[in-house]
């Protein structure tokens, strides 16, 4: 006999559950045959139910959604927990602001993003406006091999010559076109580092252990783009403005 679940009370779900758990059960041909639902007849009532109920399937998607969210925020609480010292007190790591603050802003950038570049004025505010709040840079080369040479470069500078970092930063941010190596050089020579110490810092193999420890902190993260930041508790993503990172960094316990 066929059988008529009531359309009042079965929701999609749980239709779904149902054909679920008929597909995982064998059929030992213990039922007649006239009395056996078969797989298509599952098939039907799913398929008719979520026809006639199609938002169930914005439900479900809304509340897959929801379940990757909250896994995803495990994670990265997770990766901050095991990465603090990492994060927050890395040798290859500039601050800018009120080094005593007590909130932090992380920002993971690239020197060849125009959404870094834009998001440069809401560090600007947070400096002028809130001793309150530092902001600690963390290079993330992920558009090229010129982000990754510009990177050895600012990272080797602010070894060199780590009063002028700040300036550097703002300047090779600020450029137009596309920022390698060599224009990141020529701009370190102008604002006086030494070539030759320059070249040498960039062969230290720590510089690339670093950018690779900032690659793992943001994977841990899912951090895939530019500008990215930690926030307070939270982990924000793109060129969100100074409001929503203020309001952000508010909720900061650490």
């Amino acid at each position: 006999m066929r059988i008529h679940f009531p359309r009042n009370t079965l929701n999609a779900l749980q239709a779904i559950a149902i054909a679920m758990l008929f597909f995982a059960l064998p059929y030992n041909g213990s039922l007649k045959a006239e009395e056996t639902l078969s797989k298509e007849d599952v098939r039907t009532i799913v398929r008719e139910y979520l026809i006639e109920n199609p938002e169930i399937l914005i439900e479900v998607q809304e509340a897959l959604e929801q379940k990757q969210q909250a896994e995803m925020a495990i994670s990265q609480q997770q990766t901050i927990q095991e990465n603090f010292e990492a994060i927050y007190a890395s040798p290859y790591q500039i601050v800018f602001g009120n080094p005593e603050a007590e909130k932090t802003i992380v920002e993971f950038f690239d020197y060849n993003c125009g959404f870094c570049k834009r998001a440069l004025e809401d560090m600007q505010q947070f400096i002028e406006l809130d001793p309150d709040v530092r902001f600690i840079l963390k290079e993330f080369p992920v558009l090229g091999e010129a982000s990754l040479e510009a990177s050895r470069v600012s990272m080797a500078f602010s070894k060199v010559m780590p009063e002028k970092y700040p300036e550097f930063h703002v300047e090779l941010l600020s450029m137009e076109g596309l920022k390698d190596g060599a224009r990141a050089i020529q701009l370190a020579e102008s604002m006086g580092a030494d070539t030759q110490k320059l070249i040498t810092e960039m062969e230290n193999p720590e510089i690339l252990d670093a950018i690779q420890e900032i690659y793992g902190i943001a994977n841990g993260l899912g951090i895939t783009g530019t500008p990215s930041y930690i926030a307070g508790s939270e982990v924000v993503f793109g060129a969100v403005g100074y409001s929503q990172l203020k309001q952000a960094v508010e909720s900061q316990t650490n």
